[in-house]
């Protein structure tokens, strides 16, 4: 198996959004993504082709919420408007997210675009005994 390099010049062809940024921006966005999505031999998405498209995606994603798209910067709230009014301006929003929840993917379209993808790999997988190793099968309602 391979892990994917992030190529910062075919980033930026993907998601033309993200221009503005410096490579250095662009590579600390994707090594965040990283934290999310494992980039390495064992990782869940053994697909490489796969796992760097799924790794743009929370690339754009990380990139849009720390340093903003097309030359402007971040949004300044973070998560859901509670209220709002309109005479004198007032906002507020509230962040009540439980980690590795739709929520917070969801403040983008790249992760609202990711969480969908992946949904295949948040469901229980079968693990099989390690091969030599019998499981003995217990019948109670048997002499």
């Amino acid at each position: 198996m391979a892990v994917v390099v992030f190529d910062p010049a075919e980033f930026r062809q993907i998601y033309p959004s993200f221009a503005t940024l410096s490579d250095a921006q662009l590579s600390h966005a994707f090594s965040m993504a990283t934290l999310y999505l494992s980039n390495k031999d064992t990782s869940a998405v053994c697909d490489v082709d796969e796992r760097k498209v799924l790794l743009y995606l929370l690339t754009a994603h990380v990139a849009a919420l720390t340093y903003g798209e097309n030359g402007q910067g971040p949004r300044p709230l973070v998560g859901r408007i509670s209220s709002a009014t309109e005479g004198s301006v007032s906002v507020s929003a509230e962040y009540n997210v439980a980690p590795g929840s739709a929520q917070w993917y969801a403040q983008t379209g790249y992760g609202a675009q990711y969480w969908e993808a992946t949904a295949k790999y948040r469901v229980g997988r079968y693990r099989p005994a390690p091969t030599g190793y019998s499981v003995p099968v217990v019948i109670p309602w048997r002499p």
